[in-house]
């Protein structure tokens, strides 16, 4: 009898603790993930941006301050999710700095002209494209070239860790010529390197460059590889990818993205 009690007693056991156990949970179920609140509990929206890019992203010399169309995104973004479109953290990001800045936990979200690639997809979360662009090149307009034809053997200056190297390099395959690159950590570097001639053109997506062009440069009329731009989360941040996600998309539906493209003279 004693037996049968203690066995009773243990099985009632179990099946309290298991009444009082909570419910799993898996990483699809958005409302899970925590990201979303953990931004809304520290106040503030944290988010890499470019410092160095024209029109998407410069750092005003004046006043101190990041200023551009994507900075403009930061503030909307602000004020949707904290009430408050001064609620943000600003943290400069390269193209090579951006994912591991986000990888760490540095910042909640990178908005720094991010190329959406199927192979980023395995790695990062996207949300709808913001902006599409094209890789372009700067070339200095005593140098004579009109195109990629006309670069064979020369020497293209690109950002560390970016997707112009690829796009160029299967172009000018099958344009049956051969150039090199040389990598660098910021475009004003790129910049310095062409006007001293250290390399022959400035490779990057054109709406970049148009920041870029002076007295003495010229874009060439070739385009490589659209690029489109998405807002970027860690893979396991669901909530506030969704989040994001429908904000850019409804701000695409109005024409409020237009409108930002046209206050920074975006429209290529």
């Amino acid at each position: 009898m004693k037996k049968v009690l203690s066995v009773l007693l243990v099985l009632g056991l179990v099946f309290t603790l298991a009444a009082c156990a909570p419910a799993s949970t898996t990483t699809s179920d958005s409302a899970a993930d925590g990201s979303l609140d953990a931004v809304v509990e520290a106040g503030v929206l944290r988010v890499g941006v470019k410092e160095d890019v024209p029109n998407f992203g410069l750092k005003n010399t004046a006043t101190g301050e990041i200023e551009g169309f994507e900075i403009d995104i930061v503030k909307l973004l602000a004020k949707e999710i904290l009430g408050d479109e001064n609620a943000y953290e600003l943290t400069p990001v390269t193209a090579k700095t951006r994912g591991p800045l986000l990888d760490n936990g540095e910042v909640d979200l990178i908005i720094a002209t991010f190329t959406i690639t199927e192979d980023r997809k395995l790695t990062y979360n996207f949300s709808t494209p913001y902006y599409e662009d094209a890789v372009g090149l700067l070339v200095k307009k005593e140098a004579g070239f009109t195109g990629l034809a006309d670069m064979d053997g020369k020497v293209i200056g690109v950002a560390q860790s970016a997707t112009s190297k690829e796009a160029v390099n299967k172009v000018a395959a099958e344009k049956g010529i051969t150039v090199s690159f040389s990598e660098y950590a910021t475009y004003p570097e790129i910049k310095a390197a062409l006007d001293s001639g250290r390399v022959d053109a400035f490779c990057v997506d054109g709406s970049i460059l148009g920041g870029y062009v002076d007295d003495s440069t010229m874009i060439l009329p070739d385009r490589f590889s659209p690029q489109e731009y998405g807002v970027t989360s860690k893979l396991d941040n669901i909530a506030l990818t969704e989040a994001v996600d429908g904000y850019i998309s409804g701000w695409l539906a109005d024409g409020t993205i237009e409108e930002l493209i046209t206050k920074w003279g975006l429209n290529y």
